[in-house]
């Protein structure tokens, strides 16, 4: 691993995220929600919607986004960045799935302000 190369932790197995549905866990003090898609991939965003802070881990998960369950923005589970009219992003982590499990790194602009 090279100096500007940050690690990758195991945060969970595949079977840990319901399939259309999300779990929270935190690694480093950071709290993330992973989702898992109807077609099986896997996403990781900051567990905070951009608009006032609402646990995206138990929003609502379709297509390739979340909507929030506070009031309901819709927000992209590949970008972060809020859908339709509103505006606003939430830090996305890098994942990567193997032998099932669930990796994902902490980059200094995902976890700057968690």
């Amino acid at each position: 691993m090279s100096k500007q190369e940050s690690p990758w932790y195991q945060v969970a197995t595949v079977s840990d995220i319901p399939l259309r549905g999300s779990r929270r866990v935190e690694q480093s003090g950071h709290k993330i929600a992973l989702f898992r898609t109807f077609d099986d991939r896997i996403f990781a965003l900051r567990d905070s919607c951009p608009h006032k802070g609402g646990p995206l881990s138990a929003g609502i998960v379709h297509d390739n986004c979340v909507t929030c369950p506070l009031h309901n923005w819709v927000i992209s589970l590949e970008s972060g960045e809020a859908q339709g009219a509103d505006n606003g992003a939430t830090p996305v982590y890098p994942v990567r799935v193997v032998e099932q499990k669930v990796m994902l790194q902490l980059l200094a602009q995902a976890t700057a302000d968690a």
